[in-house]
């Protein structure tokens, strides 16, 4: 498996395609978003301009993950982002995780985007488990994941303090021979 390689996948509502240093003021205006940064960040991280223009310089030079820019075909706005991390090449397993800002939300983008980086990592990286934790609280999420196929593995009950309220995470994941099923069924 070479996550070295940044490909560009192609769906009918969003085009994945590498980080550029450029799109760090895009990503900044995603995170203005109270919902991103509800469902997406630690409380407590601090994120800067210049932060996030080192951080997405970078993304195309790692060959332990894979983050895509979410994008409009049709203008090449960037509206999110998807990203396999936490590599273990022993159990071919990668952790997931995405963000959608609002001029992505309630359009299917999120869902296709998901099964597109999905899809790509079973089938051309030959992994064999893909896992994820979301909020419990953030139903469309969780929905986008159970539409791709993800399933619930476990709940950490009142695992996290946010905006004063004690809220779930949720462990989902995926298997190849699970996604191969769903995709065959859909031919």
């Amino acid at each position: 498996m070479n996550l070295s390689v940044k490909p560009v996948l192609t769906g009918e509502k969003t085009v994945l395609r590498p980080f550029t240093e450029s799109d760090a003021d895009g990503i900044w205006q995603l995170i203005q978003d109270p919902e991103v940064v509800r469902f997406t960040f630690e409380p407590s991280t601090e994120l800067t301009p210049e932060r996030l223009r080192s951080w997405y310089a970078t993304r195309a030079d790692q060959c332990d993950r894979l983050d895509l820019a979410v994008t409009d075909p049709a203008t090449g706005e960037l509206l999110g982002e998807v990203v396999l991390h936490e590599w273990d090449p022993t159990a071919r397993s990668c952790t997931f995780r995405t963000l959608i800002g609002p001029r992505g939300r309630g359009r299917g983008i999120g869902t296709e985007a998901t099964r597109l980086i999905v899809g790509y990592a079973f089938e051309q990286l030959g992994l064999h488990r893909i896992q994820l934790e979301v909020y419990g609280h953030n139903h469309r999420a969780r929905r986008v994941y159970e539409k791709v196929g993800f399933v619930v593995e476990g709940v950490r009950r009142e695992a996290q303090l946010r905006d004063g309220e004690w809220v779930d995470d949720v462990l989902m994941a995926i298997l190849d021979h699970e996604w191969a099923a769903l995709t065959a069924t859909a031919r």
